[in-house]
């Protein structure tokens, strides 16, 4: 079975969700959303986490989480584990509330938190649940605006400090921020692997925790290549080299860097059976 790539280290943090098995609701009412929330701040307090946002949608949840410890995964096992059995109790129900393991995508500070933040509550308007922000109360962000008071797990002071030194006004600012995003697009464009957010800095800077995931074979293809060079650059100068190079080049990002058989065809400008007939050359 398939199981995703958990890169954790000190100072990580992380676009977290979880979704509910076959697409059904995690939360059945407020009291429900009330529970997870309360669990959610035990678990902050317990693992010494950072909250900088958090939204609760009908059959997934989104948090914005920073893990000082680099223990991001015994601090996931608690919260899905502990509202799993609060959830069955309480309804009456056996078996999973969560389909399937939790997703991680660690999160370039400097050049995505602040994004996310605003991408992670503006959910319920994508959603068409509300028409503002400010008319959900089960995300993070009426506290960081100021609207209402902020839970004691939720950390707004970085957030804020992005908007300025006088706490009003960077709320203020906070609030048109958020507004601009709704007409922005999806900050997921440069995801890298299903697992990374940044620039590439930013991928190079995390090389030593990916070193020898590439032989896991349990984890997704996408993953384990995540730091791979762009194929595009690595046949960057395949015109006008001879044959017998080009077939090495092509053999090599095929086994080295795990790309298909469909992707080399496609940049290397070859039929898919030429690309398959020079991989399993002897």
């Amino acid at each position: 079975m398939a199981r995703p790539l958990r890169i954790e280290y000190p100072g990580a943090i992380y676009h977290i969700t979880s979704r509910g098995n076959a697409r059904q609701p995690i939360y059945k009412d407020d009291k429900d959303r009330e529970t997870f929330l309360e669990l959610l701040g035990s678990v902050v307090s317990r693992y010494g986490w950072i909250c900088h946002a958090y939204c609760l949608m009908g059959n997934h949840y989104h948090l914005l989480i920073e893990t000082p410890d680099g223990n991001l995964s015994q601090g996931m096992r608690q919260l899905n584990g502990i509202y799993t059995q609060h959830f069955n109790r309480r309804h009456g129900r056996v078996g999973h509330v969560f389909q399937g393991r939790f997703k991680a995508i660690v999160v370039d500070r400097d050049s995505y938190l602040l994004e996310l933040c605003r991408y992670v509550v503006l959910n319920p308007l994508r959603a068409g649940v509300v028409g503002s922000p400010g008319r959900y109360k089960w995300s993070s962000y009426r506290a960081t605006a100021g609207i209402v008071r902020s839970p004691s797990f939720l950390t707004t002071d970085w957030v804020l400090s992005e908007f300025g030194r006088i706490r009003r006004k960077a709320q203020d600012r906070y609030k048109e921020f958020v507004k601009e995003g709704i007409k922005k697009p999806s900050p997921w464009e440069n995801l890298r692997g299903q697992i990374l957010l940044g620039d590439d800095k930013f991928v190079v800077r995390l090389e030593p925790y990916l070193k020898d995931v590439q032989e896991v074979r349990e984890v997704p293809r996408v993953q384990r290549f995540v730091n791979r060079p762009l194929l595009e650059e690595l046949f960057r100068d395949i015109k006008g080299k001879s044959k017998s190079i080009r077939n090495k080049m092509i053999r090599e990002v095929h086994l080295s860097y795990g790309y298909t058989l469909v992707e080399i065809a496609r940049v290397a400008g070859l039929h898919y059976t030429t690309v398959s007939r020079i991989v399993n050359q002897k």
